[in-house]
């Protein structure tokens, strides 16, 4: 596991309990991210399923659907923020 991968840059309490807790939550979350992946078997990298995830936070949508066609999911929604001067 690398450390970019647990997206700690900022700690914004300097108690070592705060930092240890902040760490064990960013690596139970990548744990869980990695068994998402095995579980479903889909080729997507770890970060693509935590965008998927983060984008779909509080949508009402089983995981399966989420990870299927992740790719067309991923154009619309970056088409969707996206400025269109004709339309």
């Amino acid at each position: 596991m690398d450390k970019q991968h647990l997206r700690n840059k900022k700690f914004y309490a300097i108690a070592e309990n705060a930092v240890n807790t902040k760490i064990w939550i960013a690596t139970t979350i990548y744990v869980l991210v990695a068994i998402i992946k095995k579980r479903f078997n889909t080729n997507n990298s770890l970060y693509t399923i935590l965008q998927i995830l983060s984008f779909a936070l509080f949508k009402k949508t089983p995981l399966d659907q989420l990870l299927k066609n992740t790719e067309i999911q991923m154009q619309n929604y970056q088409d969707s923020n996206k400025l269109n001067l004709f339309n």
